[in-house]
C-alpha cells in the first residue's frame, strides 16, 4: 500500500511539472515573450526548399528582401512621430482625469512601456 501512494504521490508530482510547463510555455508564447522577430534569412531558406529555388533566385529573392526591408523602415521612420503624438496626447488627456497619485503611477507604467518597446540594438 506504501509503495502505491509513493507512486501515486510522484506520478502527480511529474503531471504537475509538465502540464505547468506547458502553461509557462503558452502564455510566454501567446503574450509574445517568446516570438522571434523577422528572420530574413531563414526566410530565404524556407522558400528555397518549399520552391526549389535556384541559387541566381535566392540571390534576387535577397535582394528583394533587403530592398523592402529597407522600405519598411524608412516608413516606420516616417509615421513614427505621429504614432508618438497621438500616443502623447492620449496620456495627456488620461492624466488630466486622475488624481495626483494615480498620475504618478500612470507615469511609472508608461515610463515602463516605453523600456518594453525600446528598440534593441541587434
Amino acid at each position: 500500500m506504501t509503495r502505491r501512494v509513493y507512486f501515486y504521490f510522484a506520478l502527480t508530482f511529474l503531471l504537475g511539472i509538465i502540464i505547468g510547463g506547458f502553461g509557462v510555455y503558452f502564455f510566454a508564447w501567446y503574450s509574445g515573450h517568446w516570438r522571434r522577430g523577422f528572420d530574413r534569412e531563414r526566410m530565404v531558406n524556407h522558400f528555397k526548399t518549399e520552391l526549389n529555388l535556384s541559387d541566381a533566385q535566392v540571390q534576387q529573392l535577397r535582394q528583394i528582401l533587403e530592398d523592402t526591408g529597407k522600405k519598411f523602415s524608412d516608413l516606420q521612420k516616417q509615421v513614427e512621430p505621429q504614432f508618438r503624438a497621438v500616443r502623447e496626447d492620449a496620456d495627456n488627456r488620461i492624466r488630466q482625469v486622475l488624481t495626483p497619485e494615480q498620475t504618478a503611477k500612470f507615469n511609472d507604467l508608461i515610463r515602463k512601456r516605453e523600456q518594453r518597446h525600446r528598440p534593441r540594438p541587434h
